[in-house]
């Protein structure tokens, strides 16, 4: 198949071209002008397309000969944001791409959206039938991403065949996000955390574009799929981590602790420009919001077979000892 990816060159997008490629598909990458993360692709035999997200004659002309488009390309980020940048990328840049893909003779339309657009479900254990209770929002990224989903699924309505994939949180070795948490615990440089119990969902980034191919391959238009393998708490994410790093689980800072240092911190930051570490959004995702997905659906209807949980957290540590050991400066 003829393949266009957006997002191309992040952390998903970078997993998901590869794997169009071993399974020999040809793909065209959107990739930002002067972008500095083409290195992630370096050495593929690709189509890099450069060029803004919003440029609607851009995509349009890129479209034109494409089978399946994947839509990864997100502005992903808690705390102190831009929310002006948010919403051109998340939004605007999703309400663009689908305008261009209704033009187009595309067999498959497959965005990657996230758990998040459920909002808080306080702790409930939901699937694809549930529709969000809460009213407000949690963060820029919240907003954005479930006005982008209402989009596709607006889309899916008026007949573009799109498929959504609503992933828990991805994991992987090169993980941008909590990689470098990883990175520090295994090094013992990090001694505490904050909110041992709260609910993290996970998925290993390969598992994820696998169930995104599988989603192009075989699912009927206008279908959702959260692709989850599992979840459990940070406290016990931290066992399974120390475990097989040799290194003992940090100790948890007292919520009252937290919470003053977040405020505090949310006020340098707002002063100076700063996205701090802890904010009170940050807080709130911490303590007050809890997000609880079942992926058996994608397991069902895709015949989508995902690492474990454990077994997504243990090959991590194992990547990165073995990284490590061949490199010790890194």
């Amino acid at each position: 198949m003829k393949t266009f990816v957006t997002g191309a060159t992040g952390f998903t997008g970078s997993h998901l071209v590869r794997q169009l490629l071993e399974q020999g598909h040809s793909v065209k990458a959107l990739v930002r002008p002067n972008s500095n993360n083409k290195t992630r692709l370096s050495g593929l035999d690709i189509e890099f397309v450069e060029g803004d997200l919003t440029d609607l004659e851009l995509l349009r002309s890129h479209l034109a000969d494409i089978d399946w488009v994947f839509h990864t390309a997100a502005f992903v980020e808690l705390g102190l944001v831009d929310d002006a940048l948010m919403d051109r990328t998340n939004v605007d840049g999703t309400r663009t791409i689908l305008e261009a893909a209704k033009s187009a003779n595309l067999s498959k339309f497959v965005y990657c959206s996230t758990i998040g657009v459920y909002g808080d479900t306080q702790g409930q254990t939901i699937d694809e039938t549930f529709q969000r209770t809460q009213k407000n929002f949690s963060s820029a990224y919240d907003r954005t991403k479930y006005t982008a989903q209402q989009l596709v699924n607006r889309a899916a309505d008026q007949g573009l065949a799109a498929v959504s994939v609503m992933p828990s949180g991805i994991f992987g070795p090169d993980d941008p996000h909590f990689g470098p948490v990883i990175d520090n615990f295994i090094k013992g440089k990090l001694t505490v955390w904050a909110g041992g119990d709260r609910i993290t969902g996970i998925v290993h980034v390969d598992d994820l574009v696998d169930a995104m191919i599988r989603a192009a391959e075989k699912s009927p238009p206008g279908e959702h799929y959260i692709i989850s393998a599992g979840d459990l708490t940070t406290r016990e994410m931290f066992a399974i981590l120390g475990d097989a790093a040799g290194v003992a689980p940090p100790r948890e800072i007292p919520p009252p602790v937290v919470r003053l240092s977040g405020n505090v911190l949310d006020v340098i930051g707002r002063l100076t420009g700063w996205n701090p570490p802890l904010s009170r959004e940050r807080v709130h995702y911490i303590y007050e919001r809890c997000v609880r997905v079942d992926g058996s659906k994608a397991k069902h209807r895709l015949s989508w077979q995902p690492r474990s949980v454990e077994q997504t957290l243990r090959e991590i540590v194992a990547q990165k000892l073995s990284q490590s050991a061949f490199n010790p400066e890194s």
